[in-house]
């Protein structure tokens, strides 16, 4: 991992690429844990909170709670120019899950672990 300066010098796409990843694993992780689910409907299960519209509700939902450097974070991450268009999303819904992607991403980059837990746990 990086410092927090390296870090801020990445991308905001760079940073929702990896929050995608450990969002989706914390998601799986839990279901897991907490549910005796066949590996399908764990499959089912965890498209309900990675769905871009599932991941800009929780974005919405935390917005109050986030500090200023967070939502400062957020805001790149959904400024960021992306040319990937979405096909079964709405485009704003795309833009803030992927500024919840880069908020996770962030701290996990930046190993600020405390907060993310706190952030993720605050997702289910």
């Amino acid at each position: 991992m990086k410092n927090e300066t390296e870090v801020n010098l990445m991308s905001p796409l760079v940073w929702a690429y990896v929050g995608d990843s450990v969002y989706e694993l914390f998601i799986r992780t839990h279901l897991v844990e907490t549910t005796k689910l066949k590996p399908h409907k764990l499959h089912i299960e965890t498209i309900k909170y990675v769905k871009a519209k599932a991941q800009a509700d929780i974005l919405e939902r935390l917005q109050e709670g986030l500090t200023d450097k967070e939502k400062e974070i957020v805001r790149r991450a959904r400024n960021a120019e992306n040319h990937h268009l979405p096909k079964n999303a709405d485009p704003a819904d795309y833009m803030h899950a992927t500024a919840f992607e880069g908020l996770i991403g962030y701290l996990y980059l930046s190993e600020q672990k405390e907060r993310l837990e706190e952030i993720l746990n605050m997702c289910i």
